[in-house]
């Protein structure tokens, strides 16, 4: 029994962690964010809206100055601030920024959201436990091999979520009408919008698939829908 007792341990941390991240999360969207209200935007939102059979869409502004969107535990969708003033000055289109809620709105109908939350907790009750038991054969280097190997569980994960989410965002911005030109064409601008550093750091490192790798994933689900290229 006191073999397993690490494992245990480092479960129980998970959960904890979990509830914890969840609990953090939503008090600080709640308090640092309001309902989008941009007319233009808005006039998306519902056409997504009507898309999904759905009365209503809520997409928020996060307060803070990081460009990003995100989909909160709770189904929520956030736009950050930084990504708003963006648009605001005419370096993003509304229909690119439509593409973004419709890529966090895949997010929350593929379950990512929630998985991504328990993920994270659970990656560090790995990391713990792993670290804890390589700790006896490598003292001094069990804690960062344990590192090494969740950060590279968590990416692989992490590329997978996007992969199905730009795919529900093409398939939601193409019945609405907006098409899926403008999911492409952010693509290409999100490097230079985010002031992008990632340099020579090997793809599987990255939580996100490479530019061209999801123009390409795009354009071949355009082919097998018979869609025209934009």
């Amino acid at each position: 029994m006191l073999r397993f007792m690490p494992i245990l341990l480092a479960l129980l941390y998970g959960i904890a962690m979990y509830r914890m991240s969840a609990w953090r999360t939503a008090k600080e969207l709640d308090a640092k964010s309001t309902e989008l209200v941009d007319p233009l935007l808005v006039t998306h939102i519902r056409s997504m809206a009507r898309a999904l059979d759905l009365p209503r869409i809520r997409v928020h502004i996060y307060e803070i100055a990081p460009i990003n969107g995100l989909a909160a535990p709770d189904g929520r969708i956030f736009i950050t601030r930084g990504f708003y003033d963006r648009y605001r000055a005419g370096e993003v289109t509304s229909d690119e920024l439509a593409s973004v809620i419709a890529h966090e709105l895949g997010h929350v109908a593929l379950g990512h959201s929630r998985r991504r939350m328990i993920d994270f907790s659970g990656q560090n009750a790995l990391r713990t436990a792993v670290a804890m038991v390589l700790n006896r054969f490598l003292p001094g280097f069990g804690v960062l091999i344990a590192g090494t190997l969740t950060t590279l569980l968590a990416a692989r994960l992490s590329r997978g979520d996007e992969y199905e989410a730009d795919a529900y965002a093409a398939a939601l911005l193409t019945k609405a009408g907006i098409g899926t030109g403008p999911q492409k064409s952010l693509f290409s601008k999100l490097e230079s919008l985010t002031d992008g550093n990632r340099g020579a750091m090997p793809a599987w490192f990255l939580s996100h698939p490479k530019t061209a790798d999801r123009i390409a994933a795009i354009e071949k689900l355009e082919t097998d829908w018979g869609v025209t290229k934009a």
